[in-house]
């Protein structure tokens, strides 16, 4: 059960990968993301048909989702918040350098 909750987490944080890149028109990234989500959710309905009657199954996984999402969420949005930083430290370089040389 512990394997299928971490594909749930794994999942979630590739379906949070691939929504930013469909969001920014990244093509073949998306795309290549997609085939690994098929694989995955192939395992998933494998283990699922396998045990059918095991509800606990469904509920690992859907906490495992849960868990995935929060943790996919959260890195992208740290990761936005370095992008920024480093925009912003970028252009205050630059306005010193311009300021230097006038």
């Amino acid at each position: 059960m512990l394997t299928l909750f971490l594909v749930g987490v794994i999942e979630m944080i590739i379906a949070t990968a691939w929504t930013r890149l469909v969001s920014k028109a990244q093509v073949l990234a998306s795309g290549a993301i997609t085939i690994v989500n098929i694989f995955i959710w192939y395992y998933v309905l494998r283990v699922i048909i396998d045990d059918i009657s095991n509800w606990q199954l469904i509920v690992t996984y859907a906490i495992g989702c849960a868990a995935g999402t929060v943790v996919g969420t959260y890195f992208f949005q740290w990761l936005e918040k370095q992008r920024r930083i480093r925009a912003k430290k970028a252009k205050m370089e630059e306005k010193k350098y311009d300021e230097s040389i006038a």
